[in-house]
Parts: structure tokens; sequence; C-alpha cells
């Protein structure tokens, strides 16, 4: 199964046109920019809003704009002072295989940085999703998740401490958490997944490092053993612009 995308998708018919003809202007510049962009190639730097205002005859806020539009799409990245081209988004198959599996895949480094692994007692909610009691011990991971050191995404983790009570002693923070299941003999069965977009709270955008405006996806993962009993809830938080996920569908079997 290949989750690559080995060419760009086609642009829309009459992309940026609207109905009624007119095209705003920062459009245009985008569009133009979009040509220095593949002309620069990844991690070139583009001139500054000075140099580029003079350069397609616009004013700096219509260049801002159009700049602004490819930051939130990822095609541009603030590096210091400079703006540069971004490389490809990361593409994260939507399967049970673990984001560590899925970002290696691509030739990238993956790591995590822990934030904080608690013990608490199971509020009502997660109690519902985890399969237990109200008031059982559960355990709490909160990791910021990493690419080759760029930071990505974050990661928090529901699980009951009776399927691994030895969470905070024998537990890598860095590593998979799935590989740390399979090895305590805990097999992953399914799961339930649900995306949606949404804006990053304060403190989340500070531990990714994005601004709060960032359009970010989240992920809810509800996952099952074997014997379909609830194992672990999760919610993911990506960067829209350095994340995509694939799925390969099959045709249906029956009309």
């Amino acid at each position: 199964m290949s989750h690559g995308t080995p060419h760009p998708p086609p642009a829309p018919v009459r992309s940026g046109v609207p109905e009624h003809g007119r095209v705003p202007k920062y459009y245009l510049v985008k569009a133009e920019l979009g040509e220095l962009l593949a002309e620069l190639g990844p991690g070139g730097a583009l001139p500054t809003e000075v140099d580029l205002a003079a350069r397609y005859g616009a004013a700096r806020a219509t260049v801002r704009q159009a700049l602004r539009e490819l930051l939130l799409e990822g095609r541009l990245r603030r590096r210091g002072r400079s703006t540069v081209v971004a490389g490809p988004k990361i593409e994260q198959p939507l399967s049970l295989a673990s984001y560590t599996e899925g970002v290696t895949r691509q030739g990238l480094r993956p790591h995590r940085t822990l934030i904080g692994l608690d013990r608490l007692p199971a509020d009502p909610a997660i109690a519902a999703c985890l399969g237990v009691a109200g008031g059982e011990p559960v355990w709490h991971l909160e990791r910021v998740l990493r690419a080759d050191e760029e930071r990505i995404g974050l990661e928090s983790t529901w699980v009951a401490v009776a399927r691994v009570p030895r969470l905070d002693e024998d537990f890598d923070p860095a590593g998979s958490f799935y590989r740390y299941l399979r090895d305590q003999g805990v097999a992953l069965g399914g799961a339930e997944e649900r995306i949606e977009t949404v804006l990053a709270s304060p403190r989340e955008a500070l531990l990714v490092g994005t601004p709060p405006a960032l359009p970010m996806l989240l992920l809810h993962r509800r996952s099952r053993d074997t014997a379909g009993r609830p194992l672990e809830q999760v919610r993911t938080l990506y960067r829209g612009d350095r994340f995509s996920f694939t799925l390969d569908l099959a045709a249906p079997t029956t009309d």
C-alpha cells in the first residue's frame, strides 16, 4: 500500500477566479509568489516585503496578505527574521501505525518531548472512554511531537493504570507508546478516529511553537485491544501547515 504522493494534485478549474471574473490583487501576487517559490526551492529565502512590493508593483499590505496565506497553507516558513520556502508536508497514513512509523517511513527522525506523566483519578468522561469505574487511577501522558527536531504536534494519551502499571518506571517518553504496549504483551485490535480542524489554545500554541491563528488538525482516537475492550483515548493536535493525512480506499464489495 503506497501512502506517498508522487505528483502534486491538479489545481481546481478556474482556481482563484470568482464568477464575476475579478481576481483580488493579493491573489495575483500570491500566484506570482508561487512561481518564485518554485524557483527558490525548499529552504530558499524570500526577498523582503519592500522588495516584493516593488517587484510586483503592489502595496506592502497586499504582499503581506499573500504571504500570510502562503504561511497558513504551509508553503512558507518563518526562520528567525527571514521567510523561507517550506518543504513538502509530512504525510501520515490514517491507520493503526504509530506516529513513529509514519514519520520514519518518510526519512525523518521522530522524537517526542515529555510535558507530563501524571497518575489521576478518572473523571466520568475519561472513565466512560476507557471502560473503567469513575475514580479509578489512569495515566495522562502529554508529549510534544517532533520530526527532525521540528515541533509539529501535541499528543495527550489516557490509559488505565491497571493496563500498564509501570508506565512511569519503564517507559521511554521519547519512544513509541504502541511499541511499549506490544512489549508489555498488549495488542491493538482496532480504533475509532475522528478528525476536525481547530485553533490551538494559547498554551497549545506555545508548546507546539505556532501562532494561535494557525489552523490545526485535531485527531481523537479511541483504541481497543484484540478482545474489543477500550485501551486508550488519545487527543493529538497536528500543525495544519506541516501535516496531511492519507488513506487508501478499497472498492465496495457489493453494489
